[in-house]
C-alpha cells in the first residue's frame, strides 16, 4: 500500500473511532438524562403534593404580609390626617369638635400610635369642659393598655387630675404602686409629684426628701428649687413664731 493511501485509511479510522465514541457518549447522555427524569418523576410522585401546598402556603404569607402592611401604613396615614384636625381644633379651643375627632381616632384606629396621642390630648380637653370623671376615665385607659411611655405620662396626669380633686392619700397610693424598673425616664416626674402630695398632706419633712431626691438624680424642672426653697422659709417662719 502506497504512503498516501496509508495515510487516507489511518484518517477514515480515526474518525470511526470517533464516531463510535461519540455515539457511547450520546447514549450515555441520554441514559442519564432519562435516569434523572424517571427519578424526577419519583420524586414528584412522593413529594408533589406537599411541595405545591408549600409553594401556595409560602405565596399566600408573602400576599398577606403585604396586604397588612400596606393596611397599616394606610390606617397611619388616615389617623395621622384626623390627628391634625384634632390639634387644629385644640388649638382653637374648639372643646367639642375635639371630643369628638379624639373619639373618632381611637374608635377607628386604634392600633396606631395616634390613638394614645388623641387620649392624652382628649382628656385635656375634658378637663378644660369640666369633665373631670371623663378626663379620669380616659387617663385610666391609657394607664392600662397603652406602651410603656405612653402609660406613665397618662399616670403622672392621671395623678395631678387626682390632685385637683382632693384625692391625695390614694394619688400618693397610685404612684407607690408604680414599678420602679419601668419608670427609668420619669422617675424625677414621679419624685416631684410624691414631694407635692405630701406637701398637700403636710408631710413636709418627706416633701423635702421627695424633692431634693429628684434633684440629686439629675431631674431638670423649673420649679423644683423653687418648691425646696418654699419649704425652708416655711420652717423659718414656723421656728420664728
Amino acid at each position: 500500500m502506497h504512503r498516501h493511501e496509508k495515510w487516507i485509511d489511518d484518517v477514515y479510522r480515526i474518525r470511526f473511532f470517533n464516531l463510535l465514541a461519540l455515539k457511547r457518549k450520546t447514549v450515555e447522555i441520554y441514559d442519564t438524562e432519562e435516569e434523572q427524569l424517571e427519578a424526577l418523576k419519583r420524586w414528584w410522585k412522593e413529594n408533589g403534593q406537599s411541595a405545591m401546598v408549600g409553594l401556595v402556603a409560602g405565596i399566600a404569607i408573602i400576599l398577606g404580609w403585604n396586604y397588612w402592611h400596606d393596611h397599616q401604613q394606610e390606617q397611619s396615614n388616615q389617623a395621622s390626617v384626623l390627628y391634625d384636625q384634632l390639634l387644629k381644633a385644640v388649638s382653637a379651643d374648639q372643646n367639642d369638635a375635639a371630643d369628638k375627632l379624639a373619639d373618632r381616632i381611637q374608635e377607628q384606629f386604634s392600633n396606631t400610635e395616634y390613638a394614645a396621642y388623641s387620649g392624652l390630648l382628649q382628656a385635656k380637653v375634658k378637663v378644660a369642659k369640666n369633665d373631670m370623671a371623663g378626663a379620669k376615665s380616659v387617663l385610666e385607659k391609657l394607664v392600662a393598655h397603652s406602651n410603656e411611655e405612653t402609660s406613665n405620662l397618662a399616670k403622672i396626669r392621671l395623678v395631678r387630675l387626682m390632685m385637683a380633686n382632693g384625692d391625695f392619700e390614694k394619688a400618693l397610693q397610685l404612684v407607690n404602686d408604680v414599678d420602679p424598673a419601668k419608670i427609668s425616664e420619669f422617675a424625677g416626674n414621679y419624685d416631684e409629684l410624691v414631694g407635692d402630695l405630701y406637701v398637700a398632706l403636710d408631710r413636709l419633712d418627706q416633701a423635702r426628701s421627695s424633692y431634693q431626691k429628684a434633684m440629686e438624680n439629675g431631674y431638670k424642672s423649673p420649679l423644683l428649687q423653687l418648691k425646696i426653697d418654699d419649704l425652708t422659709a416655711s420652717e423659718k417662719i414656723e421656728t420664728s413664731k
